[in-house]
């Protein structure tokens, strides 16, 4: 009684210790929970199977990876950029060991661990599950900044938040990289892991989960020309109807390939929910811009058609505002996103549409309330494409000398010097 590891850590110092408040972040981008690297003995696992020098370097740059990932580093664009930067400097050196030839591929094992609530670590022996969870890595900074890119820090009033356009392009370049990333994790380094190392991957690097976050780059890659084509006059209606059609097809494509996966986690649930809330988003987009164009149609049945259209597009509106609160109330907990781009525009625009159509095509309405003349949304080629990724060269330091293990320098000194010892002739016994 009385001793201090009796009494409660939030009442220790004889002061109640007040709860570290969690921070409610909002989401324009979504960004899946980050992975960071955990500190290793690298010196112990390549002690004598590489050079020293090659292993300090190694051990340098893993380490500086592990002391910039921290959650306040990654608040702001500078540290998400000074990560990236470490990342890419690591990489040329982490190569050498996924060669063949250097035989080091299972020789470490490297430690990963999520920086959700429940920090989930993952150690496994393999050079190409680093070189996954690195590039990996590469992929969510680039989401993470261009969500930053995407929400002004001077804005006072979020209803009135106007995205620039650079900051929307700046955003589609940060999208494409990291599908372009996440599809080279795909194609080039997942068939390089063994059975037994894919069977062990955590949720977020399973292949489904990486097509789905790629996919949902390319959408909201999309969104943001079609918010481009919304504020630019010389921008028709079928360039922003094929747009929305595409985002409709790219969100639908990504939900398919997230429904294959297991999600039980929080992180999965609300990754669905985000792409569910952006589908419905979408199409409310989609129907509106086809209902438009079907409005200046000269078939009879075209009017009708045009009138379904826009109260599918308000019906569809409605239901991803609802699901875009479950998504919100989904933990971890995020702020409602306001209205903005395409979506600033249609929020009063499809309700005006459909109010007025009500009263002049009431007589239609009433003979279809099921929407059986509904008509299909148009079907596009999708466009936009990820950036093509390369790894970089090896590092020259693999080329030195100083790469050789030093147990290997030695037998081959050792070697050299009975070459040159002289056989001794019977004579000079």
């Amino acid at each position: 009684m009385g001793c201090t590891s009796s009494i409660p850590g939030r009442y220790k110092n004889g002061r109640r210790r007040r709860k570290k408040r969690s921070r409610v972040t909002e989401v324009v981008v979504f960004v899946p929970c980050l992975r960071v690297p955990v500190a290793v003995d690298l010196q112990q696992a390549l002690r004598g199977m590489v050079g020293r020098e090659v292993v300090d370097r190694i051990v340098q740059m893993r380490s500086r990876i592990v002391l910039l990932a921290q959650e306040n580093v990654l608040a702001a664009v500078e540290g998400i950029l000074e990560l990236q930067r470490a990342l890419e400097e690591y990489l040329p050196v982490l190569i050498g060991l996924i060669k063949k030839e250097h035989r080091l591929e299972a020789l470490v094992e490297f430690k990963w661990r999520s920086l959700g609530d429940n920090a989930q670590e993952t150690c496994l022996a393999s050079a190409w599950y680093e070189l996954l969870s690195v590039i990996h890595m590469m992929a969510m900074l680039s989401l993470l900044e261009a969500n930053l890119v995407l929400i002004p820090n001077n804005c006072v009033d979020a209803s009135e938040r106007k995205v620039s356009e650079d900051s929307k392009k700046v955003a589609i370049d940060l999208l494409l990289k990291a599908s372009g990333c996440l599809e080279y994790c795909i194609h080039h380094i997942l068939i390089h892991l063994p059975i037994h190392i894919r069977m062990n991957l955590p949720k977020d690097l399973q292949e489904g989960v990486l097509e789905a976050i790629s996919t949902q780059a390319l959408a909201q890659g999309v969104e943001m020309q079609l918010g481009l084509a919304v504020e630019c006059e010389k921008a028709t209606l079928s360039v922003k109807r094929r747009l929305a059609c595409e985002e409709v097809s790219y969100f639908a494509q990504a939900h398919y390939c997230l429904s294959g996966c297991e999600n039980n986690d929080a992180n999965g649930k609300k990754l669905l929910l985000f792409l569910k809330y952006k589908y419905l988003e979408a199409k409310a987009s989609a129907y509106y811009y086809h209902g438009l164009i079907l409005g200046k149609g000269s078939e009879p049945n075209d009017q009708l058609s045009s009138v379904c259209c826009h109260f599918a597009a308000n019906e569809l509106l409605r239901e991803s505002k609802r699901v875009c609160l479950s998504f919100c109330l989904t933990k971890p907990l995020t702020r409602v996103p306001p209205a903005w781009g395409v979506m600033n525009h249609l929020k009063n625009k499809i309700p005006e549409t459909v109010s007025k159509k009500s009263q002049m095509y009431g007589d239609l309405i009433e003979q279809d309330k099921a929407f059986q003349n509904l008509p299909d949304l148009p079907e596009f080629a999708l466009s936009l494409k990820p950036d093509d990724y390369e790894l970089p060269e090896i590092d020259a330091c693999w080329g030195d000398d100083k790469a050789q293990p030093q147990i290997q320098m030695l037998k081959e000194h050792l070697k050299d010097e009975d070459d040159t010892i002289e056989p001794i002739e019977d004579s000079d016994l």
